[in-house]
């Protein structure tokens, strides 16, 4: 796992190598294990590296890498099946000076050109300068694991792995994309290709980017996508023997290492399966790490310990408190670099941190709830497209006795049940957006200032989810969700998490749930066995999975990777995100209403309704805020 860097003059300036050197020193915990770039023989070109060595730890797999002396790559990530397309290469004629996958990327560019990326099984962001045709070929995976993110103004072209990179250029002048921010304020992220500035953008999942630099021309196009649409007949018993073979396969891949490596263990379904199959494949105990809290609703380390006994494995646990919170927050909010929200992102930093101390690899359960129905949501709203038919009974009895509820008892559940109420009314995408919003439009209305709210007239997060439903290419409601949130959620999200906080501390982490091949299976099952019934959620998963993991961790309640951040703004955090959000220094209240913020901080404190994402959605803003443009 790396970091990359490059910078290329469409004009007649030239690139100096200091420039892409600060670069890559922004990025220096991506790869501290060595560093290289190079400048092409025109000065328009130069590329930058930072390794973490993990495959091939000799000095031949040191980037910039050459093949050819035509080609020069710069890369970041694992490619799984190398070794295979390797043989295959050598037999067609191509030599090799290294063993590592970087090298085969560009043999396999050489032969296929941009097709080489149907050959590539793995996570990947990478660049390519063809030193004889003066053209750049960039591509990111087919899920998004990796970041690629540019700034393209015609004349120079700036990418990096991290925006904190691109920003150390002198072109490059931040200025915050307040478009991204009335997303932010929905999603909890910035949805692609936005970043939170103007003119900085990040490839998408499976997207390739080529430049011609003589001809000074720009191509962005996508290369794949997965299919809802040709599902496969099989019976269950069937289903459950594909799924397991294919995962067992995709975790084995994961453990090809040259150095040492380990699994995060949650003890939920994703994970737990993870590290049993890592256990089946390995002669030693697999090293395994896990993250709780003192409050110990919160904490699922008591079934993360029942998974680590059952398998023997070597494990390790931490407790996260917070006093450490807000010493930690303002550093997380530097590395996440873009508006971020996720309150998870906390509790994944602090397990890759403890799992840096022991390995430099680990495997997760990344992908099992988008790929097999695992949310609480895709049961919310598969009942909601039922109710539709009750719209009349809804709109005269439930709404108005959902919200008389709420005004007299207040707490999550009635607030959910209003918004429930709501949404019925509206289309699937838009009420899948209101449902999961943090804040919802209602409320950007009493949110908004006056003067932002005109600003932001005619935008609506909902267009960006309901152009993904539409894509989707299947008339399955529940497929097109699944397909929805790999789009979005899944890269937007999630995934950034788990690079950025991994790669933070340089921890490098693996997701056999989300090999495209695995997904490309699972994209084939039914709905109807991913959620059963309506209540079922990872029916058909569960039932490949029963004769690996005990019924305790199958059938248990899913709790996710939450962090006790409701506890933490009622207590220990309440000082600090005062004096952060209302003080005289707030940046938010230059386009935020104070009195709307106050009154859902004395709400959180003083009734039963639990507003802490909303609370970290604006905490984290206002700390990103003061660092790029205080």
């Amino acid at each position: 796992m790396c970091g990359i860097a490059g910078k290329i003059s469409l004009n007649s300036k030239n690139i100096t190598l200091s420039e892409v050197v600060e670069m890559t020193l922004a990025i220096k915990h991506r790869g501290p294990d060595d560093d290289g770039t190079y400048v092409s023989p025109n000065h328009k070109v130069v590329l930058g590296h930072r390794r973490l060595a993990i495959i091939d730890l000799s000095p031949k797999g040191h980037q910039p890498m050459s093949f050819k002396n035509r080609y020069w790559i710069i890369f970041n990530g694992e490619i799984y099946n190398f070794q295979e397309k390797r043989r295959d290469l050598i037999k067609k004629g191509y030599k090799f000076k290294s063993q590592s996958d970087t090298e085969v990327i560009m043999a396999l560019y050489d032969k296929y050109g941009s097709r080489c990326l149907d050959h590539l099984r793995g996570m990947f962001a990478f660049a390519i300068y063809d030193q004889l045709k003066n053209t750049l070929f960039c591509a990111r995976d087919r899920v998004g694991k990796k970041p690629f993110k540019y700034f393209f103004d015609g004349q120079t072209f700036i990418f990096a792995s991290e925006l904190k990179a691109i920003l150390t250029q002198k072109e490059v002048r931040p200025k915050p994309d307040y478009a991204a921010i009335n997303d932010y304020l929905t999603l909890q992220y910035c949805p692609s290709p936005s970043t939170g500035f103007t003119n900085i953008q990040k490839l998408e999942p499976g997207h390739f980017i080529f430049l011609d630099i003589t001809k000074k021309t720009f191509l962005k196009e996508r290369y794949w996508k997965l299919d809802f649409s040709q599902k496969l007949d099989l019976s269950e018993v069937e289903w459950e023997s594909e799924i397991l073979q294919k995962l067992e396969e995709s975790v084995k891949l994961r453990m090809i290492s040259d150095v040492p490596l380990g699994a995060f263990l949650s003890g939920g379904v994703d994970s737990s399966a993870v590290v049993g199959l890592m256990a089946k494949n390995s002669t030693r105990p697999v090293k395994t790490f896990s993250i709780g809290f003192a409050e110990s609703k919160f904490s699922e380390l008591g079934y993360a310990k029942q998974v680590a006994d059952r398998f023997h494995t070597d494990h390790t646990e931490f407790i996260v408190r917070p006093e450490s919170v807000e010493e930690t927050l303002p550093m997380l909010v530097e590395h996440y670099e873009e508006p971020y929200a996720d309150s998870s992102g906390l509790a994944t930093y602090y397990v890759s941190k403890l799992t840096r101390q022991h390995v430099t690899v680990a495997l997760n359960g990344d992908g099992g709830d988008e790929n097999f129905a695992g949310y609480p949501w895709y049961t919310i709203h598969q009942f909601s497209l039922f109710y539709e038919k009750f719209r009349l009974l809804n709109s005269l009895v439930a709404k108005p006795l959902w919200k008389l509820i709420y005004e007299k008892c207040p707490s999550t559940i009635t607030e959910r049940a209003v918004r429930f109420s709501k949404m019925i009314d509206k289309n699937y995408a838009q009420r899948y957006v209101d449902y999961l919003a943090y804040f919802p439009k209602e409320e950007k209305e009493r949110l908004y200032t006056k003067r932002f709210k005109s600003q932001m007239l005619g935008l609506d997060t909902a267009n960006i989810l309901a152009g993904r439903f539409q894509e989707s290419g299947t008339p399955d409601k529940l497929d097109q969700a699944f397909y929805t949130d790999i789009n979005t959620y899944l890269p937007d999200d999630l995934l950034v998490k788990v690079d950025i906080a991994s790669m933070a501390v340089s921890l490098e982490g693996r997701s056999p749930f989300l090999d495209h091949e695995f997904m490309e299976l699972a994209a084939r099952i039914p709905s109807s066995l991913k959620l059963k019934n309506l209540i079922t959620r990872k029916y058909i998963l569960k039932r490949a999975l029963k004769g690996l993991l005990p019924a305790e961790i199958l059938n248990r309640p899913k709790m996710g990777f939450g962090v006790p951040i409701s506890v933490w703004f009622k207590d220990d955090l309440k000082p600090y995100t005062k004096k952060m959000l209302l003080s005289k220094n707030s940046k938010i209240l230059e386009f935020l209403e104070k009195d709307y913020i106050l009154g859902l901080l004395n709400q959180h404190q003083n009734t039963a309704v639990n507003f802490s994402a909303r609370i970290w959605a604006l905490l984290t803003l206002e700390l990103w805020l003061r660092q790029h443009f205080s």
